[in-house]
């Protein structure tokens, strides 16, 4: 189908004996960035696997820039959340970004001056030039979290999908891994990624509102109304004052557990 970069028609996805997404379909629009929201244990990082082609569908299919998702990894960027690091791995920056190119450049080549310039403009883009040889277990949490986005970018995959990418990050990583990712809309590449918070979830081209299943997709202003969003998640809209909604979700510590928007209509930061 035109315009999309993947689709879904009744595809079930699992691990071992547990279904984690039921019968569902979905679309992502090319060029576009879509985001997936939900609740916990929804299967929002499933459909990413999914789509990266590491999980395979149990019925229906998954289909990615225009053939099978697991014949399409090297144009797939796939970034996890940067939790934990391998403490007995000595790897440096600027070796955890070039890993990045091993998709393009296949098992043999040699990296070429374009891979090096790929690998270095990358570190710049996300503000970890000057770390570029330190380890990655010399890093604060957000400056890892900035490593892997740039892996995922210097792949210059057309897919790039990422798992909760700025969550609880500080705000300088917060703002360059986003001004990263509208480079990469500009640059016509498409964004798939996961979050909690409804507020991210406004500014995306496209929503995927998870409840084990698809349970709502389309332009933001139509799948984050009330109704739908009690629906999927199970719990209650409050209303407050200011025209905001919130989620009451006793699944998040109380710090954590109220996002909202404007009820007059989403809208950026």
């Amino acid at each position: 189908m035109p315009g999309l970069a993947a689709q879904a028609r009744g595809v079930v996805l699992g691990y071992g004996d547990f279904v984690a997404v039921s019968a569902s379909d979905f679309d992502i629009p090319a060029g576009k960035m879509t985001v997936i929201i939900g609740p916990n244990g929804s299967g929002k990082s499933t459909i990413l696997n999914g789509i990266a082609g590491l999980t395979q569908p149990r019925a229906g299919f998954i289909e990615v820039l225009g053939g099978p998702a697991d014949r399409m990894l090297s144009r797939v960027a796939y970034v996890f959340q940067a939790v934990k690091v391998n403490q007995a791995m000595p790897v440096t920056v600027r070796e955890t970004v070039a890993m990045g190119r091993y998709a393009p450049l296949g098992a043999w080549r040699r990296f070429s001056k374009r891979d090096h310039a790929v690998v270095t403009e990358a570190l710049e883009r996300l503000d970890i030039i000057d770390l570029a040889r330190n380890h990655l277990v010399e890093l604060s949490g957000g400056q890892r979290q900035r490593v892997f986005v740039a892996q995922g970018l210097a792949q210059e995959a057309e897919i790039l999908l990422l798992d909760e990418p700025v969550t609880g990050l500080d705000i300088v990583s917060r703002e360059l891994i986003l001004s990263a990712f509208r480079t990469e809309l500009e640059a016509g590449r498409t964004l798939v990624l996961t979050t909690h918070d409804l507020a991210e979830a406004t500014v995306a081209d496209h929503v995927l509102l998870m409840a084990g299943r698809v349970h709502s997709q389309g332009p933001p202003e139509e799948v984050l109304k009330p109704d739908r969003l009690s629906s999927a998640y199970g719990v209650g809209i409050v209303h407050l004052e200011d025209g905001s909604i919130v989620l009451d979700d006793p699944h998040h510590r109380r710090s954590q557990r109220h996002v909202h928007y404007e009820r007059g209509g989403p809208s950026g930061p």
